[in-house]
């Protein structure tokens, strides 16, 4: 047992979720930003890159809001803080 979880779950693994859900957030954001400005710039292949790992990020969201859903179907009325 570590200091860092709690004695109530301390056999239960941690979920990023949340903090998953900022991160892909913030990449959806900056590389769509990014593949726009790249694009403007005339380099075409960057504002490829920047698109694609955007719609990653896009996936990525939706996947993480379909699992948080779900684990808010099984605890309904749990808060989870960001790194939760």
């Amino acid at each position: 047992m570590t200091r860092s979880q709690p004695r109530r779950r301390v056999n239960a693994a941690y979920s990023a979720l949340n903090l998953r859900l900022v991160l892909a957030s913030f990449g959806l954001v900056a590389m769509t930003v990014f593949a726009v400005v790249a694009f403007w710039a005339g380099v075409a292949w960057l504002g490829v890159v920047c698109a694609v790992l955007a719609v990653v990020a896009a996936v990525d969201l939706i996947v993480i809001q379909r699992r948080r859903a779900a684990r808010h179907r099984e605890e309904p009325g749990a808060r989870h803080s960001l790194f939760e």
